[in-house]
This record gives structure tokens, C-alpha cells and sequence, in this order.
């Protein structure tokens, strides 16, 4: 005869369960996430400069190029934070680093806050980038993403980009993603 006080004991060693799997799929996803980024900005290896150009225009994939020396501190529900110092191929003639770079910055850091807290791969709908100073050659920078908000397949996240030596903001992106068809981390860049 199965008494209330069983009853009890079965309803909470099965909601134990139900929680430990749900936190080891969170622990699988934030260093998914994180793995996916070391990967992406492959910042073991100085970049051949002349092989990626040569890359690019034959028409391979994605190249590193752009966040080469990206350094990925954690990644973690649904935050990310990385550090990268401003590379002499991604600025101006004048020593300011470039606005693309930094908006590939941007948007790539902010789809790993994101696969930090989702299940499928997100792919950006709408980034918007505000610009508040210039970041010169050899600055280390702080790149922090956070996710704001989920709405079904939409997902928003806020991207400060910052001076590590004096604090202050060099761009501020504002991005939506959304579901796409392929499976997780399997993207196709």
C-alpha cells in the first residue's frame, strides 16, 4: 500500500532528477558556447595574413581574421565576456580600429551569450550599433554581451564594448536573433 508520505518522497526525488538534468543541459550549453567562440576566434595561432586574404577571395568560409587574439573569459547564462587589444590590420590609416571588426565583434559575442541559454543556433535579424569613441592600435578592449530578453524564437541581447584601462565606452550594440534550421553548433561559417 503506497502511503501520501510515499507519494511525497517519489513527487521529490523525481523533481530532484527533473533539476539535475536541466542543470547539466545548462552546463553542456554555456561551455557549448564557449567552446564554439575559442574556436571561431582561433586565438592560438598568429594569423596568416596573406593565406586568409588569398582565402577570401577564392571564396572559402569564414576566417578568423577579424576577432584573431579574442580571448574568451566566460561564458555563462546568457552572458559572455572577452577581451581582444585592437590589431594594426583592423584599424585606419590613422591607428583607429575600424567599425566592421567591431560589429562582427558585436554580433558574435552576443550569439554565444545567447547559445549560453538557448537550444538552437540563432541567427542575427536586426543589430544596431551606436559608436561612443575611437579604440587605438595595441588598446585592450572588454567585451561584455548580456541577454535582455526572449520572445519565443526572438531572443535580444546588449553588447558594451569598453577600454579595459580607463572604462570607457567605445560602442554599444543592440541585437535581436532568432531561430534558424540548423542544429546547435553546427553552423555552416
Amino acid at each position: 500500500m503506497i502511503t501520501s508520505n510515499d507519494n511525497a518522497h517519489h513527487s521529490q526525488s523525481s523533481i530532484e532528477r527533473q533539476t539535475e538534468t536541466e542543470t547539466e543541459t545548462e552546463m553542456s550549453r554555456e561551455s557549448d558556447a564557449k567552446r564554439w567562440l575559442e574556436r571561431v576566434s582561433s586565438s592560438s595561432s598568429r594569423p596568416d595574413l596573406k593565406g586568409i586574404a588569398q582565402a577570401a577571395w577564392q571564396g572559402s568560409n569564414f576566417s578568423p581574421l577579424f576577432l584573431y587574439g579574442l580571448r574568451v573569459s566566460f561564458v555563462s547564462h546568457g552572458r559572455a565576456l572577452c577581451s581582444i587589444r585592437v590589431p594594426p590590420h583592423l584599424t585606419d590609416i590613422e591607428g583607429n580600429w575600424q567599425p566592421g571588426p567591431i560589429a562582427l565583434l558585436i554580433d558574435m559575442v552576443s550569439a554565444a551569450a545567447i547559445m549560453s541559454c538557448e537550444d538552437t543556433i540563432k541567427v542575427t535579424v536586426d543589430l544596431n550599433i551606436s559608436f561612443f569613441s575611437p579604440a587605438k592600435i595595441g588598446e585592450e578592449m572588454e567585451i561584455e554581451a548580456l541577454v535582455l530578453q526572449n520572445k519565443g524564437k526572438l531572443t535580444g541581447a546588449v553588447v558594451e564594448v569598453r577600454k579595459k584601462a580607463d572604462r570607457n565606452l567605445v560602442a554599444v550594440g543592440r541585437q535581436w536573433m532568432t531561430s534558424s534550421s540548423a542544429r546547435p553548433f553546427e553552423s555552416k561559417l
